[in-house]
């Protein structure tokens, strides 16, 4: 089954083309990088999916960006904080965007921050952890950045050390900020979440051993993937195609079904267990239901 969470490493060789290659021999937990620079390198906003590490973002322009089913406009300089927890992307950087963003792992302050990052308001969604900068406080979090910048590129044994400090400077300035509370539903947000969705549901297949098992097979957890309420799921793909969730779900797993009845010598004990089912009952009546035809019937037309 293919990954619905982007792991750092995966960040880097996917999204990135500028990651240094000191960074890569040395820390793998921590890195910096200029949005013009990435903007002006053609890379893409980053796919609508969680991430297994945090980033902190300064941006300068316009833009909106997207936390699980809301979206977040913004205008001039803001800070942002994103977290493991939560999917998210952005609209296409406009150009004359600027600013910078560094992503970083929990263990990257496991012997630093009393605290666990996932502890802070800044990385939750409930929070909606955007803050709007006036122009003091964006010369202030600016220069943060800027030590930052110069700080990675030094041949200096507690750079890193010293890179926690600036870091935990972001955070605990951002905590003296009231966020964005400006909040709207974009009129595209429906189509967002079904393509995830849409992703999340056909990463599954086609299932090809006996190992490999559905187990994203019901709107709940498609919807805990994405951080999202199930109703939010529900609604967003029903306005979208016009099925429902379930729908689109027992259409797939009918679809594999018949794919694995034809095509394989599995036993139909096997199929069901592969498919997800807690035993061969539960299939024959699911597939019954949905074909008007048992498994072992269909597999002899």
């Amino acid at each position: 089954m293919g990954k619905s969470i982007e792991s750092l490493e995966e960040f880097y060789r996917h999204k990135l083309t500028n990651v240094s290659e000191g960074l890569r021999k040395d820390n793998d937990q921590f890195n910096i990088f200029s949005i013009e620079e990435n903007s002006i390198n053609g890379i893409s906003s980053p796919a609508y999916i969680r991430r297994n590490f945090y980033k902190i973002m300064l941006f300068k322009g316009k833009n909106i960006f997207h936390y699980g089913d809301k979206s977040i406009p913004i205008e001039g300089d803001t800070l942002l904080f994103f977290d493991p927890k939560t999917p998210y992307t952005y609209d296409p950087v406009e150009p004359g965007s600027k600013g910078w963003f560094c992503v970083f792992k929990q263990e990257f302050f496991h012997t630093s921050l009393r605290i666990n990052l996932s502890d802070l308001p800044l990385f939750s969604i409930i929070d909606h952890p955007l803050f709007k900068l006036k122009p003091g406080e964006a010369k202030e979090i600016q220069s943060i950045f800027e030590k930052i910048i110069k700080t990675i590129d030094k041949d200096y044994i507690y750079k890193y050390e010293l890179i926690k400090s600036y870091v935990s400077e972001l955070i605990y300035l951002a905590m003296q900020l009231h966020p964005s509370e400006e909040v709207f539903h974009h009129p595209d947000a429906s189509s967002r979440i079904t393509a995830v969705f849409s992703e999340l549901l056909e990463r599954q297949f086609p299932i090809e051993s006996k190992t490999q098992r559905f187990e994203l097979r019901s709107p709940k957890v498609i919807a805990d993937q994405l951080s999202i309420h199930v109703n939010s799921l529900n609604r967003a793909v029903k306005n979208a195609t016009g099925l429902t969730t379930t729908e689109h779900i027992f259409e797939k797993l009918t679809a594999e079904a018949k794919a694995l009845l034809k095509h394989t010598n599995w036993n139909i004990a096997e199929i069901s267990y592969v498919l997800g089912f807690e035993d061969q009952a539960h299939f024959n009546k699911f597939f019954k239901k949905q074909t008007n035809i048992s498994p072992s019937i269909f597999r002899q037309v």
